[in-house]
């Protein structure tokens, strides 16, 4: 048996090396852009790849290079059920109200007259998203009929950039006055105004649809539920920036009375979307439910990881640490069929 590992800094691969290392697991590491990658895999059983929604290259190309070795039987981490929706909140919209899942109710459009028409009877606020985006990015709130217009416009207009350069900027001013952030980041958000990342001069604009989400008052924080191969979640407090609405990105954390019920939700969807891992974020409705708000197999693991434990599936607590990406290369493993492995580290 050998692990292809696809490493990048600062991601989920370096605990994956870091446990094959360990645990005398053969792994290799490899680059999956390399033209004969296809190849280069002929000697491995699977492939593990934390792709991220921010890297054109990933965004380009490693949905087709995963889906594809899984189709010819090579087990893959993130595979088809679990990736294809992957920072796509319109694609999450539709998978979840497929399975009657609670959902934030949602709004989507392709036509600019159907999303004016709505807008022009619904009530505010509502929440306004791009498709794509982490840590609160192009989510904005929308307070009136005229802002919605405005959006609406915009989004079968000339559209949105990947990169919202003034949303970036009072991010990182607002964590400057918080005394979370330093005074070079916001030089360097003043920066961006004028020179736009890498990824968002590569990726086309967002245009030709307009998503929008109820707003769910009354929320001080939000909970992230993760769940690994569908056996144990963890699950964390987020709370809502000073000033703001949005939780994902404050980095204000909390453990404490965590609602099981939306851990007990994690685990039903997960189940039922056969899912390899993935990180549910929830509110409470104004009746205490937990509504989904979005999903991910990707995530910030830093918070979760100092989760003072984990649940499994029959909801009994466990008073361990909780290793997301430990259990990830776990469940591969486990996956694959019984075989003689010689217990050297490739390099």
């Amino acid at each position: 048996m050998q692990i292809a590992i696809h490493h990048t800094s600062d991601s989920f691969s370096d605990h994956w090396i870091e446990y094959c290392k360990k645990n005398n697991i053969n792994y290799k590491i490899v680059n999956a852009f390399d033209n004969d990658i296809i190849c280069q895999l002929k000697d491995c059983d699977a492939l593990m790849w934390h792709h991220h929604h921010g890297h054109f290259k990933d965004v380009l190309a490693a949905r087709k290079i995963l889906f594809a070795l899984e189709h010819a039987g090579v087990k893959v981490f993130p595979d088809f059920k679990t990736g294809w929706h992957f920072d796509d909140k319109v694609a999450q919209k539709y998978i979840l109200e497929a399975i009657d899942a609670p959902l934030v109710p949602s709004y989507v459009f392709y036509d600019r007259k159907e999303a004016e028409d709505w807008a022009k009877q619904t009530t505010y606020p509502k929440v306004f998203k791009l498709k794509g985006g982490a840590g609160a990015a192009n989510v904005k709130l929308i307070k009136s009929r005229a802002e919605a217009f405005k959006v609406i416009g915009k989004s079968f207009g000339k559209g949105f950039s990947q990169f919202d350069r003034m949303g970036n900027l009072s991010d990182r001013y607002k964590k400057f006055r918080s005394g979370s952030g330093s005074l070079l980041l916001v030089l360097k958000g003043v920066a961006r105004l004028f020179i736009p990342t890498d990824f968002a001069k590569q990726q086309s604009p967002e245009r030709g649809y307009v998503y929008f989400q109820e707003f769910i008052p009354d929320n001080n924080h939000d909970t992230r539920v993760v769940v690994i191969g569908g056996q144990k979640a963890a699950a964390e407090k987020r709370y809502v920036r000073k000033n703001d609405f949005r939780a994902s990105g404050s980095g204000s954390f909390s453990y404490d009375n965590i609602d099981t019920n939306a851990v007990k939700i994690s685990f039903e969807v997960s189940k039922r979307l056969g899912l390899q891992a993935v990180a549910f974020d929830f509110v409470l409705d104004e009746e205490g439910k937990p509504l989904i708000v979005e999903l991910s197999y990707g995530f910030g693991a830093r918070g979760i990881s100092e989760a003072p434990g984990y649940w499994d599936s029959q909801l009994n607590w466990h008073a361990d640490r909780f290793n997301p990406q430990q259990w990830m290369i776990e469940n591969i493993i486990n996956s694959l069929e019984p075989a003689d492995v010689s217990r050297q580290s490739v390099d």
